[in-house]
């Protein structure tokens, strides 16, 4: 059984040309619909300022630019300081998300903003959301969320995005893998009083080993899915396309392309190029893989994982750039 993912909310299938298809044999994300369900409803008010996200089990500011303006990295943490001084909603132990977390609340099936049809948030700003997570590869910049189109990057900590405090105990959303922090500056730090990703470690622990090989193919505990080695797939890049109809090729029963949230969760937020866990045994690795969840924002990209940075961008589904890490829900 498939756990620690959630479904990406995309429910409809689209080709090259941004043409609405039918989903069955399609071979696309909303053909499968892998992960936990979304409650419905996802959302409860848990009074006139919280809200909890049912699938997450997370509760989130019923105001989404809580703050009003944009923060640097380090007046983020310390504005979110100031709402635990405050007790805000009653509570003290809200905080910066997580890189996960904050892609836990996204749909993929929505655009402008990329969340649930039936969110109750108020004040969202289709921008980028700053994440308590920095980037392994540039330790001197942190993860953001844009909510415009559910893209994931990483921006200068000097620079100033928006915040979105979280709280509470996650469920169904892997730990991010990070585990030193550092400052503005990109230099290591201690991480007591932080507030960064790697004090709280939020997020379901992984185990260890974390991946098992089992003939040519990798068990990942984390999740139960069942990754082929990328370096066993002849060809690439493809299309997006071609990508789809490459992997109903693969001998083998189940077999086919990853969703987004498929993807990101092998990345390891401490670890880049490749952004892996240390111990995994993946031959022929490159550095873009298509995902099986096409772009909402414009139905003739796809949700693409850059795997040297860790970064969630899309791909031109018509452009031959990206390869092919096929996936299956069973041994």
């Amino acid at each position: 059984m498939i756990k620690n993912i959630i479904q990406t909310g995309l429910d409809r299938c689209f080709d090259e040309q941004e043409n609405e298809i039918h989903c069955l044999n399609a071979g696309q994300d909303p053909t499968y619909a892998v992960g936990e369900p979304w409650p419905v409803p996802r959302f409860t008010l848990l009074d006139k300022d919280v809200v909890k996200d049912e699938l997450t089990g997370l509760n989130w500011t019923r105001k989404a630019n809580f703050f009003e303006f944009p923060l640097t990295w380090d007046q983020a943490f310390a504005e979110i300081d100031q709402l635990n001084n405050q007790g805000f909603g009653g509570f003290n132990d809200w905080r910066m998300p997580n890189r996960r977390e904050m892609r836990s609340i996204l749909s993929h099936g929505a655009r402008k903003p990329a969340l649930p049809q039936d969110h109750p948030f108020a004040d969202v700003f289709l921008g980028w959301y700053w994440t308590s997570t920095s980037s392994a590869m540039a330790p001197a910049y942190a993860w953001y969320v844009h909510l415009e189109g559910a893209r994931m990057f990483y921006g200068g900590k000097n620079q100033r995005y928006l915040v979105w405090p979280v709280r509470g105990k996650s469920v169904h959303i892997p730990a991010t893998g990070q585990t030193m922090c550092h400052d503005t500056q990109g230099q290591t730090i201690d991480c007591k009083g932080s507030g960064q990703d790697s004090e709280i470690q939020t997020g379901q622990p992984w185990p260890e080993p974390r991946f098992v090989k089992h003939g040519p193919h990798f068990l990942d505990k984390l999740t139960n899915l069942v990754w082929h080695d990328p370096g066993k797939i002849s060809g690439g890049p493809f299309t997006w396309i071609q990508a789809l109809d490459a992997v109903a090729e693969i001998k083998g029963n189940g077999w086919r392309m990853p969703n987004i949230n498929e993807l990101e969760s092998l990345v390891d937020a401490s670890n880049h190029s490749p952004a892996l866990p240390d111990q995994h045994q993946f031959t022929g690795l490159q550095e873009g893989y298509w995902s099986s969840t096409t772009s909402f924002f414009e139905a003739d990209w796809a949700y693409v994982l850059y795997l040297h940075k860790g970064a969630v961008g899309v791909g031109f589904k018509p452009y031959a750039e990206f390869y092919l890490w096929p996936v299956r829900s069973e041994l």
